[in-house]
């Protein structure tokens, strides 16, 4: 094969394994030592073993290396020039470990002639010229030209050089620490990570893979179930409208006959069904754009794992999988629904011809839009109130108001004017331009001075926010809460029969959050425009009118 004498004994100055390094025999899939080198057509080199095994399974056959498809399985043969090349590299490498460093190749080719354009002899010069063993030039070049001009590469050396490595030590990374979630060399692991739990890159990948797998699995079965969420709540909207059309449709035809007498009443059934229906819809509207959000979130993880589960990059995919490997914040769907009470309106249905006052008693247990005006003798003496009782700000000096039971000491807040004791009511509050607030109901009993204990538990129902974004209800715990879009007009709804307190985002149509408990005396509207020490918080809080919904 080689025209050169290798059984040459004399003793050489330098061995080959001196001009060439190991990188340059490497597989750059197990970065071990060839063992029976292939070529593929784009002319790199890989193991037989190792090319077989990245291309079982695969439907799509590329170079590891620059990637470069092919459109059938190349039929691969050992490239036997590169095989004996590196079986006699290994063979000087042991002999050059076992004489100290000496071997017989380095010098029987410095004394003997080179052949042009013969493989080893190219290689030799070329080294030589790497390592300032010959000064000429001309001689230099013209082994560059000819080996650049070669079809393949010994292990596509300069592609090997992009192998990762370690910044501090410059080693190989091919080991992965589970403590601190990190790629790291075989040094780090020895020194930095000594205690660590450590696992080889190409193991923990394969375990990354595989958790990859059943995460993208789990989120097509999230996203399969928010469709069919999305379905339903359309196919309940359905019906819905079409019982309040039937309900609205029979409640003309009982006020035709009542006549003028109860043509008031008649308006009011006509509000409240449709109110019921416009509810059941926000409700639908509000459920399906979380829906679209969640989904699209969803969608745009479960691409991005799918992506990334195509990658076989160890380095680049552990630190993807591990920024990707976070919970998505979604919503459990499966006990929500839409709902829609009309069981109030066919309860005066079969009153109306009963008793006409029947009838309007039970009209006046329908939701109440409360005119809502702040009660001044609880106001905390730095808040200012507007002449119509509808704003409220927080100054920076105390003003002079006469000191009684009902006024706030410490804690700069303010109670509505008027309380109640039952029925369902609901109030808007803009709250667009502040960084802090307080909003929602306190009981009648509650500690009005010194330091406020503010939970359920002592009388106060209110949501919070602080530094423009914090936003919570104030258990205890706070209750945080995580909203996609920042609201600027509030809506308060309370059912003091059911004890429920709810908020509401007004323009984006978004449920907030509801708090259940137990209400047992006289409750009130609650403000709290909260102190203006970062200078931003200057804005007031106003009690808004409540608009017909569009």
């Amino acid at each position: 094969m080689f025209q050169y004498d290798l059984s040459d004994t004399r003793k050489p100055k330098q061995t080959m394994s001196h001009f060439l390094s190991e990188e340059q025999f490497q597989c750059s899939i197990c970065l071990e030592i060839f063992d029976n080198p292939v070529s593929t057509p784009c002319g790199h080199s890989f193991c037989t073993a190792c090319i077989g095994h990245y291309w079982q399974g695969s439907k799509l056959c590329q170079c590891p290396l620059c990637k470069e498809s092919f459109k059938k399985r190349p039929e691969l043969h050992i490239n036997r020039t590169l095989r004996e090349i590196t079986e006699q590299f290994k063979q000087m490498k042991c002999e050059a470990g076992a004489c100290g460093g000496s071997g017989w190749l380095g010098s029987s080719l410095e004394e003997r002639p080179l052949k042009q354009g013969g493989l080893l002899g190219d290689l030799f010069l070329e080294m030589k010229c790497q390592n300032g063993c010959d000064s000429d030039s001309g001689q230099s070049q013209e082994v560059t030209r000819r080996l650049s001009l070669r079809r393949y590469t010994l292990s596509g050396a300069a592609d090997a050089r992009k192998v990762p490595r370690c910044p501090k030590h410059r080693h190989k990374l091919e080991l992965f620490c589970k403590s601190d979630g990190e790629c790291i060399c075989s040094e780090c692991s020895d020194t930095d990570h000594q205690s660590h739990k450590i696992i080889s890159v190409e193991k923990e990948w394969l375990i990354s893979k595989t958790e990859i797998g059943m995460t993208e699995t789990k989120m097509q079965e999230m996203i399969g179930q928010r469709l069919r969420k999305i379905e339903e709540i359309k196919i309940l909207l359905a019906e819905i409208k079409m019982a309040a059309e039937k309900e609205m449709q029979g409640g003309m035809r009982i006020f035709g006959l009542l006549l003028s007498s109860v043509e008031r009443s008649q308006a009011e059934l006509l509000e409240v069904i449709e109110m019921s229906r416009r509810s059941a819809e926000h409700q639908a509207e509000v459920m399906i754009r979380e829906l679209d959000l969640e989904l699209t979130e969803l969608r745009k993880r479960s691409a991005m794992l799918g992506k990334l589960a195509q990658t076989d990059d160890c380095i680049s995919g552990l630190r993807s999988y591990c920024n990707l490997n976070t919970p998505v914040p979604v919503k459990d769907w499966a006990g929500v629904s839409v709902h829609c009470d009309l069981g109030k309106t066919k309860a005066i249905y079969n009153s109306v011809s009963q008793l006409l006052q029947h009838f309007r008693e039970e009209l006046q247990k329908l939701p109440e839009i409360l005119d809502v005006k702040l009660n001044p003798d609880t106001a905390h003496p730095r808040l200012i109130l507007s002449e119509d009782r509808k704003k409220v700000r927080c100054s920076n000096k105390h003003q002079l108001v006469p000191s009684n039971p009902e006024r706030f000491d410490r804690v700069v807040c303010v109670l509505g004017q008027e309380g109640f004791t039952g029925g369902q009511h609901y109030w808007e509050v803009e709250v667009g331009g502040k960084t802090d607030w307080d909003l929602g109901v306190a009981s009648h009993s509650i500690n009005r001075k010194g330091k406020l204990a503010v939970s359920p538990s002592n009388g106060y129902w209110f949501l919070s926010l602080r530094e423009k974004s914090n936003y919570a209800f104030r258990t205890e715990p706070s209750t945080t809460l995580l909203l996609s879009l920042k609201p600027q007009k509030i809506g308060v709804f309370v059912d003091y029969e059911k004890g429920q307190v709810s908020f509401y985002n007004v323009e984006a149509k978004m449920h907030i959050y509801t708090f259940s408990d137990t209400f047992t005396e006289t409750i009130y509207p609650f403000f709290s425009p909260c102190t203006n020490k970062s200078g931003k918080n200057d804005v007031p809080l106003t009690i808004t009118p409540v608009l017909p919904p569009d």
